[in-house]
C-alpha cells in the first residue's frame, strides 16, 4: 500500500479487483456499489441504516452465488444460509456483533407459495434496515414483554425480484449471464479463501479505528429519502477512503437507483396514473375524457395489466375505486356531443408530479472534503466534540474467527452466545 493516507482507497482497489477477478458484474457501478457494500459491513455500528444487498439473476448460471461466495469471504461476521427460521435468525442478530446475514436462494424463500409462510422473515429483514426497530414478543416464561433486536446488514441472491419492501431498502445488482469472451478465474473455497480473508481483515482494521468520524458523517448524497438512508453508509466510506471513490460511490448510487425506478416493480395505482396519462396523449391531450374513452384506450393495450382485470377488462367502477386513494373522482362533464362521466385532466397533474414523475439520473454532487461532520447517526445529538474512544489494534479475525466461517475469536469468546 502506497502510504498510510491512501491505506483506504488501496484496501478499496483491491477488493475492487478481487471482485472482477471471479465475478462478471453487469457495470463498473455495480462492481464500486458492492465493494462499498462489503466495506461497510465492518462498520456496522457507525451506521443508522443497514443496507440490503440484493443480488437478483433473470435465470440460472448468472453468477450471483458465486458473487455471494466473495461477499461472504470478505464481509464481517458472515452468516449464510439457504433457509432459516425467523426465530433463528431473530437470536442470532440480537448479540453484541451481529452478523452480515447472507441468504442465497432467496426466491424460495419469498417466492411462489412460501410468500405467506415467510411473512415474518421478511418483516424482520424489513425492521432490520433501520436502528432501534426491535421486534417485540412475550415470553410465558417471565411474563414479560422481550425486545429482540432485528438491526443487521443482510444480503439476499435469489432469481427474480425479492419483494419490494426488501428491494426498496437496499442496494441492487441485477447480474446476467456472462457471454462468450467474458473470463473469470475460478474460485475453490480452500485455496482463494484465505486471500479474501485477508481482505476482510485490512477492512476490518481500517474502518474500525474510524468509527467516531462514520458516525458523525454526513456525506453530501445524490439521492433522497429511504435510497439516501440505504446508501449513506456506503458513500461515508468512499468519502474515509478518499481518492476516486467518493466521485464513484456516488455515481454508482445514482445510476443503480435510477436502474431500480425504471425496472422495479409498479403497483397498480402508480401504473395506472402513468397510462391515463399516456392516454391522454393519445387522445390529443383534451382538457377532459369521458371514461369510456380512457377505457377503451387502457383496455386495448395488450402489453397492459388492465385487460387481465376481468372478462370485460377495467371497468369504470374499478377505475374509480383505483383512483380515488389519489382524490381523484370522475364528475359529470359537458362534452361537444353531450353530458358525460369523465375526468379533467388537471385533475391528475398533482399526483402525477408526485407518484410518476419523469426519471432522470440525479447528479452527483461537488464532494469538498472527506468526510463531513455534525449530527451522531446512530443517536441524533450533536457530536461536533468528538469523543475520546479508544481503538486497539484489531484484526477482523477477531470476528470472523480463524476459519472465515462466523465462528468468533478471542474477542467473541466473552460473549458466547
Amino acid at each position: 500500500m502506497s502510504n498510510q493516507a491512501n491505506i483506504g482507497a488501496d484496501i478499496l482497489d483491491a477488493l475492487h479487483r478481487t471482485l472482477t477477478r471471479y465475478v462478471v458484474l453487469p457495470s463498473a457501478e455495480a462492481v464500486d456499489a458492492v465493494a462499498l457494500w462489503i466495506a461497510a459491513t465492518h462498520a456496522q455500528a457507525a451506521w443508522a441504516h443497514a443496507p440490503r444487498l440484493v443480488i437478483r439473476a433473470p435465470e440460472k448460471r448468472c453468477g450471483k452465488s458465486r458473487l455471494l461466495d466473495i461477499v461472504e469471504g470478505t464481509s464481517c461476521n458472515p452468516l449464510i444460509t439457504v433457509n432459516a427460521s425467523p426465530a433463528a435468525v431473530y437470536r442470532a442478530i440480537g448479540t453484541d456483533e451481529p452478523p452480515t446475514l447472507l441468504v442465497d436462494e432467496a426466491d424460495t424463500i419469498f417466492g411462489g407459495k412460501n410468500a405467506d409462510a415467510n411473512e415474518d422473515l421478511r418483516g424482520l429483514l424489513n425492521a432490520g434496515h433501520q436502528r432501534n426497530r426491535p421486534a417485540i414478543r412475550w415470553d410465558n416464561n417471565t411474563h414479560r414483554l422481550e425486545k429482540i433486536p432485528t438491526f443487521a446488514m443482510a444480503a439476499l441472491a435469489g432469481i427474480g425480484a425479492m419483494p419490494d419492501t426488501i428491494e426498496d431498502r437496499a442496494v441492487v445488482v441485477r447480474m446476467r449471464r456472462r457471454m462468450a469472451g467474458e473470463t473469470v478465474a475460478p474460485y475453490r473455497h480452500r485455496r482463494d479463501g484465505p486471500a479474501l480473508r485477508q481482505l476482510a481483515a485490512d477492512l476490518f482494521q481500517w474502518l474500525r479505528g474510524h468509527l467516531d468520524t462514520l458516525e458523525r458523517a454526513e456525506p453530501a448524497m445524490p439521492l433522497e429519502d429511504r435510497a439516501a438512508d440505504t446508501w449513506e453508509p456506503l458513500i461515508a466510506v468512499a468519502d474515509l477512503a478518499d481518492g476516486s471513490w467518493p466521485t464513484r460511490g456516488r455515481t454508482a448510487a445514482a445510476t443503480l437507483v435510477a436502474e431500480a425506478d425504471e425496472t422495479g416493480p409498479v403497483s397498480n395505482r402508480i401504473q395506472l396514473l402513468a397510462d391515463i396519462r399516456a392516454a391522454f396523449t393519445t387522445l390529443g391531450e383534451p382538457g377532459a375524457a369521458t371514461s369510456a374513452e380512457l377505457l377503451e384506450v387502457l383496455n386495448g393495450d395488450a402489453e397492459g395489466p388492465w385487460q387481465g382485470f376481468g372478462p370485460a377488462g377495467l371497468t369504470g367502477k374499478r377505475l374509480g375505486d383505483l383512483l380515488r386513494e389519489f382524490d381523484i373522482s370522475s364528475a359529470t362533464i359537458r362534452f361537444p356531443v353531450g353530458q358525460a362521466k369523465g375526468y379533467r385532466r388537471n385533475a391528475f397533474e398533482d399526483a402525477w408530479e408526485r407518484y410518476c414523475p419523469a426519471l432522470t439520473v440525479p447528479s452527483v454532487p461537488t464532494v469538498s472534503s472527506q468526510v463531513t461532520r455534525g449530527t451522531d447517526a446512530r443517536r441524533g445529538t450533536d457530536r461536533s466534540v468528538p469523543p475520546t474512544r479508544s481503538v486497539p489494534a484489531l484484526s477482523c479475525q477477531d470476528t470472523l474467527g480463524t476459519d472465515g466461517t462466523g465462528n468468533r475469536g478471542k474477542r467473541g469468546a466473552a460473549g458466547t452466545r
